[in-house]
């Protein structure tokens, strides 16, 4: 069980990272809301769903000052989703950044839009990449595991900014584990049939040039939860506190969410 800690105690904000396995990727956003606020930023290492389920919970009871605030980003939305149901009582409120989608459907509008900021040599790589997990090797894994990565980082930017990426605590073999049996969750519709039992208030941050489309989101949560909030962002990809012409009203947007 591993978390960084951002900023000084009481630590009542909680951020899940991407991936899944993508322990660190949300360093960035931790550092910047640390500056404000006291954050933990734990690492999701367990290969089941319910496993970071129970690992995230671990996490907040042994750090936090409960309930918390739980923002998760892309993968970290929606384990925050699942988690918030399974433990309504450790949330006061659930920002979903930039979510992965919670149910089945709106696939082919996803895979249209990914690939278009590659160059050709990136496009065979990222295939490369992907017939290599289908065959997984036993050594290198997380090193190409991290290159896939930055090419899909690349892949669902729209105008991103330079910063520091951390991601050597990125696991291939935590991806491997948890995305199949997630995916099959989505399929059969358990995870957004979770959502009936989240009672706090739920909020979604989506950039209008994320693959991922926001108005899926927006509906998924429409169909189970009373009252979400949801807010676009203009001119942006899938990591808002990268994305140059958008950060700063991410940063607001949170701003206002997290304010007493």
């Amino acid at each position: 069980m591993i978390v960084r800690k951002h900023g000084k105690a009481p630590y009542s904000l909680v951020v899940a990272h991407g991936g899944p396995g993508a322990a660190g990727s949300a360093k960035p956003l931790c550092e910047a809301l640390g500056k404000t606020h006291g954050v933990l930023e734990p690492f999701q290492t367990e290969k089941s769903v319910l496993g970071q389920i129970d690992e995230l919970r671990r996490v907040i009871e042994a750090h936090a000052t409960m309930p918390v605030i739980l923002i998760g980003h892309s993968w970290g939305a929606m384990l925050g989703f699942m988690f918030t149901a399974t433990y309504p009582n450790l949330v006061k409120k659930l920002i979903l950044v930039s979510s992965g989608m919670l149910e089945e459907g709106h696939q082919d509008n996803l895979h249209k839009n990914r690939e278009r900021n590659l160059t050709p040599e990136e496009t065979t790589e990222l295939a490369s990449l992907r017939a290599r997990f289908a065959t997984p090797e036993k050594e290198g894994m997380d090193d190409a595991f991290r290159r896939f990565g930055r090419l899909m980082d690349k892949v669902d930017s729209y105008r991103p900014i330079e910063i520091p990426i951390d991601d050597s605590h990125y696991r291939y073999a935590v991806f491997a584990s948890i995305w199949p049996e997630a995916h099959a969750m989505r399929k059969r519709g358990e995870m957004i049939a979770m959502g009936e039992k989240i009672t706090c208030d739920v909020v979604a941050i989506h950039g209008d040039q994320d693959p991922h489309p926001g108005y899926a989101i927006k509906a998924s949560l429409e169909n189970v939860i009373d009252n979400p909030r949801f807010y676009a962002l203009k001119d942006c990809g899938h990591t808002p506190w990268k994305e140059r012409e958008a950060k700063d009203a991410f940063f607001a947007m949170l701003a206002k969410e997290l304010s007493p």
